[in-house]
């Protein structure tokens, strides 16, 4: 059974969010279980699986556009983006699209209007942070920030990680 992790916050109904846990896939070891990037030399079937456990578990009404994240700050917009674009952010303003963002230990940031009728999935890094993801993401909400709603998942904190050469320090410009 796919563990999850539901955000406590106040969506609209028709806004549904979940962040998953390393249990309930099939992925052998070292990616534990409940693998769902295709792009860290994990078994391609069995991340296939994992990923389709994921859609059948939450009911999902499409599948998830997986993108190639990079750190950056681009904003997939689900209407016209194809799987595996290179994007850290994931925007929907339909109801039949999936956002979908992986994490380890990058923070999760998951946003939506007060209608729910925008929503964003958000990886944000440190990187990502420096680059400003989350500024690119809010300007593709297209709303002002008094009508969004915001929920932080699970990350890293400052007692784990371990930075190294050019850490956070090392920013770079933001997206314009």
């Amino acid at each position: 059974m796919i563990e999850l992790i539901r955000p406590d916050w106040p969506a609209p109904a028709n806004v549904r969010a979940a962040i998953t846990c390393r249990a309930g896939g099939v992925s052998l070891s070292p990616y534990a279980s409940l693998n769902l990037g295709d792009h860290v030399g994990d078994d391609p079937l069995a991340v296939a699986t994992n990923q389709q456990r994921l859609a059948v578990a939450l009911s999902l009404p499409a599948e998830p556009l997986w993108l190639t994240q990079v750190h950056g700050c681009a904003v997939a917009d689900l209407e016209d983006a194809r799987r595996g674009c290179e994007a850290d952010a994931a925007f929907a303003d339909r109801p039949d699209r999936v956002c979908a963002v992986l994490t380890a230990d990058c923070l999760p940031l998951l946003l939506c209007d007060q209608q729910g009728e925008r929503i964003c999935a958000v990886h944000a890094g440190w990187r990502g942070l420096a680059s400003g993801v989350i500024e690119a993401a809010l300007r593709r909400m297209g709303r002002p920030g008094s009508e969004l709603l915001a929920w932080l998942g699970p990350a890293i904190g400052p007692e784990r990680f371990r930075g190294g050469g050019g850490g956070a320090g090392g920013l770079r410009r933001p997206c314009r």
